[in-house]
């Protein structure tokens, strides 16, 4: 069981992702962005990963929060696909699910 597990975990796809947060996106919290991102995944189609365990999500990882009324030009965040996809095709679904004030600037596989 623990062979299939990880052979799961080495067939994943993970992206990095950097964005924007300008306008009135600036006072969207931490938790709401993680959320907007996982909706955005779910919406564009994309083959995401879920995590496990008994309530899973999209998996995503933002390692800095930005502070409530702070915009910025350059944020950082980690996504994971199932399947390959080129970072452009993968920048055109986001941003087509995002909100204005909040866009996906570049993506490069990590």
């Amino acid at each position: 069981m623990n062979e299939s597990r990880a052979a799961s975990h080495e067939s994943l796809i993970k992206y990095k992702v950097k964005f924007y947060k300008k306008g009135y996106m600036v006072y969207i919290s931490h938790l709401d962005l993680m959320k907007l991102f996982r909706r955005a995944l779910r919406r564009s189609g994309l083959p995401y990963v879920l995590t496990g365990g008994f309530n899973p999500r999209v998996k995503i990882s933002m390692p800095k929060a930005l502070k409530v009324g702070t915009e910025s030009d350059s944020e950082e965040m980690e996504l994971w696909l199932k399947e390959r996809r080129t970072p452009e095709e993968i920048r055109e679904a986001l941003n087509k699910e995002m909100p204005e004030g909040i866009g996906v600037l570049e993506i490069v596989a990590a």
